[in-house]
């Protein structure tokens, strides 16, 4: 079976005005669209159109278990097993990281034994699983992702003078130690470190002159954007000088792991991850910040980044070690036809142009912006009116 899929958006300040609401071809009706979700969460689970009426995808799976696949429920249990989004960031996001699934049902038990609320802002655990995620880059797209190798961090560390006293540190300690230092550093520790490039920068920044492969820029930047004052700096502020700066390209992508420290920067991407809203903070955000969590979860391994190459079939899978997840590209030109199997249950989202979705006795019409969810084991078939492209969220 197929049914014509609804998503929700997240206003979250940090989101663009423009992006989301253009590509839906929708009337902007709040200040900031930063997301769009599609799938089960129990937070804003997407809507469903189906015989008997509208019903939220998680009452669907409920009433409809078997539309997962018997392999999906017999890994996952009776949920949907991922989350699909669209992504339009403006602003810095939060410094984070996000558990495995132990730690995950180990923190979220805790939290309600404490009866810490899931709507309590200081809440941490919103659920009891993990949140591995890819992404791939709708436009050019920056983030930080993971420690960089000691000596790059060196490097950075050297090239200030006030950073000089941390790069003694660095050379005493383990990663770890290092970053738990900084993590837990008070406002005349930060200052010293921050305030003379601050000050020895601001002028370049504000001509223009600092590029954006200079953690320089993305420093000054967040303190503008974020309206951060200078007498209450954010420890989160030297993670551009020790994670790896990625340029994403159009097309390109990443994953990220459990415990690996990440923030996504600048530019709009599509994402897909566990079905979980799982977020351990760092820093550079209003909301909870819980550095003594993140220092039990976070992963200080060195990193090299490993960029998901581009699409280069019209039909193609992203390779990812997730087992929760797996995202399909189909490019398709007008009257072209292309024929699949759901094993798993599907959401198609059409990324651009316009295509119809049919199966025995079922036929949707779905344009940029709109999106079907698919029953397992179902034969369906996809047929271009525009020429365009989709991608299929489905397990692997």
């Amino acid at each position: 079976m197929l049914y014509s899929l609804q998503g929700t958006a997240q206003h979250y300040v940090w989101g663009g005005q423009d992006y989301i609401p253009q590509w839906l071809g929708i009337a902007k009706q709040q200040p900031y669209y930063a997301e769009w979700w599609l799938g089960a969460h129990p937070s804003s689970p997407s809507m469903l159109k189906t015989e008997i009426g509208e019903l939220t995808l998680d009452e669907y799976l409920k009433l409809n278990p078997a539309s997962l696949g018997e392999r999906s429920v017999a890994q996952f249990g009776a949920e949907l097993p991922y989350l699909l989004k669209i992504l339009d960031v403006e602003k810095p996001l939060s410094i984070q990281l996000h558990p495995t699934k132990a730690q995950a049902e180990i923190g979220f038990a805790r939290e309600n034994a404490a009866g810490i609320s899931l709507s309590d802002p200081k809440r941490t655990y919103k659920d009891n699983n993990h949140k591995p995620e890819m992404m791939i880059a709708l436009s050019d797209f920056w983030l930080l992702h993971g420690f960089k190798t000691r000596a790059k961090i060196e490097q950075q560390l050297q090239r200030h003078t006030s950073f000089l006293p941390l790069l003694k540190q660095l050379q005493q300690m383990d990663l770890h130690g290092f970053y738990a230092e900084i993590m837990q550093a008070d406002q005349t520790q930060l200052a010293a470190w921050l305030l003379p490039v601050i000050q020895q920068q601001q002028a370049a920044y504000q001509q223009q002159q600092l590029t954006l492969d200079n953690p320089d820029y993305w420093l000054l930047y967040s303190l503008e954007s974020m309206q951060i004052s200078l007498d209450k700096l954010d420890p989160g502020l030297l993670c551009f000088y020790l994670f790896n700066l990625v340029n994403l390209r159009t097309g390109e992508g990443i994953y990220q792991d459990a415990g690996i420290p990440h923030a996504y920067l600048r530019g709009q991407n599509i994402e897909l991850m566990a079905c979980s809203d799982n977020v351990i903070r760092g820093g550079l955000t209003p909301k909870h910040v819980d550095i003594d969590e993140l220092l039990q979860v976070i992963d200080c391994t060195e990193i090299t980044p490993q960029i998901i190459a581009p699409t280069i079939t019209t039909n193609y899978t992203y390779p990812t070690p997730a087992q929760d997840f797996a995202l399909q590209h189909i490019a398709y030109q007008q009257d072209e036809r292309v024929s699949e199997q759901a094993e798993s249950a599907v959401i198609l989202l059409v990324m651009s142009g316009e295509l119809q979705l049919r199966t025995t006795g079922q036929t949707l019409i779905l344009r940029q912006g709109q999106s079907a969810f698919i029953d397992a084991n179902t034969a369906f078939e996809l047929v271009g009116r525009q020429s365009g492209y989709c991608v299929l969220a489905k397990l692997p």
